[in-house]
């Protein structure tokens, strides 16, 4: 046996893994639910092993090495088969669970949805361990769900991946955030030509690739908005247009916590306009997973709540994508 085979245990692979998709001590503790100082001595022990830094330091924060992105996979590989051989029967009980899942959102999915899930979350599997990763510019989401990083992503792409599965959570109206001083607060007042017209705020894509369902729309009727602010974050805009005659176009579901708590006003975004579509995705490596089935069941099961809720917001179907439950 060698020394790498006296040093490595499941342990600093599962750690091994946390660290090159973290990018940092500090970050991989949380997801392991370790201290620092633990995840610093088995990265002391794993570049020991392996005659090799691990993690190196550039500008901006720590870089995997390539033969740490290497042991990476194999070490995916190696837990897979274990995590496996350990399940037992296809059997999952949410109170016994100590499972860690993980889901990824973008930012304009209102706070509300997710309050409701991890209400529920809680109460079925008090001892499991929820992740909630955000959707970033540049971040693989589709490499990530393929490679277990990710168990789901929650999305409203008008074209989502064909090559995973989903359900659809939410189907919403689209509404107009605005100021009640803008004109266009006025009964009746919001068309399409007064839309065309106003001056918008619009956050930026979370992805090159990926049309917001607005600018979609009016590409479809040969028409471009008005955008005259963009941000990084849904949840500035609300605050942008109540100081400014700027107008922003979101879910009705998104918009209703901030009617509540700033001087705006929503109305009805112009006839004709698509509704919002939320739905969740998934890999095939997890497709009959009980655990797995459990959590897709807990978010279909909120954004049936949430539709029965509001007159607004109603079930459908995704036009793409493989559907499934």
């Amino acid at each position: 046996m060698t020394r790498s085979q006296d040093l490595v245990d499941i342990h600093l692979l599962r750690v091994l893994a946390a660290l090159v998709a973290e990018r940092s001590v500090s970050r991989a503790a949380v997801r392991m639910n370790q201290t620092q100082p633990a995840i610093s001595a088995a990265l002391k022990r794993l570049r020991d092993a392996f005659g090799d830094p691990i993690l190196v330091r550039e500008r901006g924060g720590m870089v995997p090495t390539a033969r740490a992105l290497q042991l990476r996979e194999s070490a995916r590989e190696v837990l897979g088969e274990i995590d496996r051989m350990l399940a037992g029967p296809e059997r999952f009980e949410p109170g016994a669970s100590v499972m860690t899942f993980t889901v990824a959102t973008p930012d304009y999915l209102a706070a509300s949805f997710m309050a409701e899930v991890v209400g529920r979350f809680r109460a079925e599997a008090p001892q499991a361990r929820l992740l909630i990763h955000p959707l970033t510019p540049g971040y693989d989401y589709e490499r990530a769900l393929a490679q277990g990083e990710l168990d789901i992503v929650i999305g409203n792409w008008p074209l989502p991946p064909e090559r995973m599965h989903l359900s659809l959570l939410i189907e919403d109206e689209l509404v107009c955030l605005m100021s009640p001083n803008n004109p266009l607060a006025a009964p009746g007042a919001m068309t399409l030509q007064r839309y065309l017209a106003a001056a918008h705020v619009v956050p930026t894509p979370f992805a090159k690739s990926h049309r917001a369902v607005v600018d979609s729309h009016l590409a479809g009727l040969r028409q471009t908005r008005d955008a005259r602010v963009f941000v990084p974050y849904y949840a500035m805009a609300p605050y942008l247009v109540a100081q400014s005659d700027l107008v922003f176009t979101t879910a009705r579901h998104f918009a209703e916590q901030f009617t509540a708590s700033l001087p705006v006003v929503s109305v009805p975004a112009p006839e004709g306009f698509p509704r919002m579509r939320f739905y969740q995705l998934w890999h095939e490596r997890s497709q009959h997973q009980a655990a797995h089935r459990w959590l897709r069941g807990l978010l279909s099961t909120v954004g049936s709540h949430l539709a029965q809720s509001a007159p607004g917001a109603t079930s459908g179907t995704p036009a793409n994508g493989t559907i499934d439950g």
